[in-house]
């Protein structure tokens, strides 16, 4: 079983930073993709951001520029700083891992969420 926690939401004002967390807990071979997807009730789910074990990134081109996602595989831990915040930005943001359970078997797992908002 894996455990994925968040931390690090809150309120923000429009143009300032929030940096969130993902921690990943369990027994596993290892995490090979962690992600960021937020969602709003007029939008849905979607990817914000995404870091491969190897350290290759993609992001959605709403938040290029002034999103950052980085991970520490040592501390099976994944971060998204974010910059340049707008009331757009808001929503519950969820950390998604694809973790190596086994040899040839992967899961994806979730976190529970964390809600940012960006108000003035």
């Amino acid at each position: 079983q894996v455990q994925l926690v968040e931390s690090g939401g809150g309120l923000a004002q429009p143009g300032g930073s929030l940096s969130l967390s993902c921690a990943a807990s369990g027994t596993f071979l290892s995490i090979n993709v962690m992600s960021w997807y937020r969602e709003t009730p007029g939008k849905g789910r979607e990817l914000v951001a995404l870091i491969t074990q190897g350290g290759y990134t993609n992001y959605a081109d709403s938040v290029k520029g002034r999103f950052t996602i980085s991970r520490d595989n040592a501390k099976n831990t994944a971060y998204l700083q974010m910059n340049s915040l707008k009331p757009e930005d808001t929503a519950i943001y969820y950390c998604n891992a694809d973790v190596s359970i086994r040899v040839s078997e992967s899961l994806e797992y979730w976190g529970g969420g964390t809600l940012v908002t960006v108000s003035s």
